[in-house]
């Protein structure tokens, strides 16, 4: 169900406040193990299930480890999966058959609300250390009156990461439209540095000039989200058709990377910090990763919101963080371990944990955490937007609806495969599809 004004108003002015740290936008997964850290005394050992990119299993890991360090009688082990629709699907046949981790971490927002809470997973409402959690994440892992999930890092942003030193070496400025975007592309173009790098060989990367658009439709129509969840408003049609056009747009005019068929978001991170490509659309939770490739990239690269048709409405579009879950299969010590290890999470000591595993790079929701100094220029560049209250929720924290094929639709469209038009139609019955699942009226 969408949120009303006021929740919407709510989740805003905790974003405004928190301040800064990680989000867990990754999509999906499929599990490889690993090992975790020793150290918790004889007694219940509980699983810690994550996705295996960088982003997740390094703040992920040394949660794990300072929990062992410091809590006796339970002890933590750490597992893995891979990313990506099939990872996503494996979430939720772990859940069906019974066998998901005692604890495990997943989006928030609408993709949790597909897990069908009520059902697969512990309500934590009642739960004391929940009082540590901000309400503005609170308000993404609610279904009916429970609350379901603890925040795994922070705040993210979505929008444009670029290489500053090719900014300044082609005297090229922020932009805050999309015509100046893509006249900064032509310009970048004719210098011999690919625009716009794009990464389909994870597939989830392909979704971002969609999905960190929706700030620019919430300008344009500031309930589009209630009527979307009411299906009244579709992505065929204006405002939000815009959102699949600018991905064709800037596939059509040869802005991307020669190999954004098959390049993996690591090798387009690479691509950025050595400034072969300029810019990267993305979600701001790999800052932690590019900041690991070279002495310089926390300086080099900088980060805008997508920009739209008003430079007045520029606005940033803010994921909440992933959320923290224990399944229903979870019992007596188990649970109780499980319990104590989200407890560990939701305190400043789980927010420095987290710091140490991996640079913060959005506002922690936890209450009392605070970020180190030195942060990186990108995420300076992300707390203005913050600060300011220049930020609108994504689309998966107003609505419950998100179609599980986005991704791959998306592809077809930055490929030139299939039309924006053609893929919004398809976008459009694919969301029809779990509207309908959910029991929404209207649809």
């Amino acid at each position: 169900m969408s949120l009303p004004t006021k929740g919407r108003q709510a989740l805003i002015a905790g974003l405004v406040a928190g301040g800064l740290a990680l989000s867990a936008c990754s999509a999906g997964s499929l599990g490889t193990s690993s090992t975790a850290a020793s150290g918790g005394a004889a007694g219940v050992t509980i699983t810690y299930l994550v996705d295996n990119s960088d982003q997740a299993v390094k703040p992920a890991q040394s949660l794990v480890d300072a929990f062992n360090a410091t809590n006796s009688g339970v002890t933590v082990k750490l597992e893995t999966r891979a990313q990506g629709t099939d990872g996503d699907n494996v979430v939720k046949t772990k859940l069906a058959t019974g066998d998901m981790a005692e604890v495990f971490a997943y989006n928030s927002g609408s993709l949790m609300a597909a897990l069908d809470p009520a059902k697969n997973l512990v309500p934590l409402t009642n739960e004391s250390f929940m009082s540590n959690v901000q309400d503005a994440f609170k308000s993404s892992v609610t279904s009916g009156s429970d609350v379901y999930g603890v925040p795994m890092g922070g705040a993210t942003g979505g929008g444009i990461l670029y290489n500053k030193k090719v900014f300044a070496q082609l005297g090229l400025s922020v932009p805050k439209t999309w015509d100046e975007f893509m006249a900064n592309n032509a310009k970048i173009k004719a210098a011999g540095i690919d625009p716009v790098i794009q990464t389909y060989g994870d597939t989830w990367t392909s979704q971002l000039f969609v999905l960190a658009d929706f700030a620019n439709v919430t300008s344009a129509q500031p309930d589009w989200a209630e009527k979307y969840t009411a299906g009244q408003a579709k992505y065929v049609d204006q405002p939000a058709l815009t959102s699949f056009e600018r991905l064709e747009e800037v596939h059509k005019a040869g802005y991307m990377n020669k190999d954004f068929a098959s390049a993996k978001n690591s090798q387009g991170l690479q691509k950025l910090v050595k400034g072969t490509g300029a810019q990267y659309p993305m979600l701001t939770f790999v800052i932690g990763a590019y900041s690991a490739m070279s002495d310089t990239a926390k300086d080099d690269i900088g980060f805008f919101a997508q920009p739209g048709d008003d430079a007045a409405q520029n606005k940033l579009t803010s994921w909440s963080p992933g959320g923290v879950y224990i399944p229903t299969t979870a019992t007596g010590d188990k649970l109780e371990g499980a319990k104590k290890f989200l407890a560990f999470i939701a305190s400043t000591a789980g927010c420095d944990a987290q710091t140490k595993g991996l640079t913060p790079s959005g506002p922690y929701m936890v209450k009392g955490c605070t970020l180190p100094a030195g942060l990186p220029a990108a995420v300076n560049d992300l707390q203005k937007y913050y600060t300011d209250g220049n930020l609108s929720p994504a689309l998966e924290f107003l609505s419950p609806i998100k179609g599980p094929n986005l991704e791959k639709i998306t592809v077809e469209v930055g490929s030139g495969i299939t039309s924006a038009a053609d893929g919004a139609k398809r976008y459009d019955e694919d969301v029809k599809k779990q509207a309908q699942q959910l029991g929404l009226p209207g649809w």
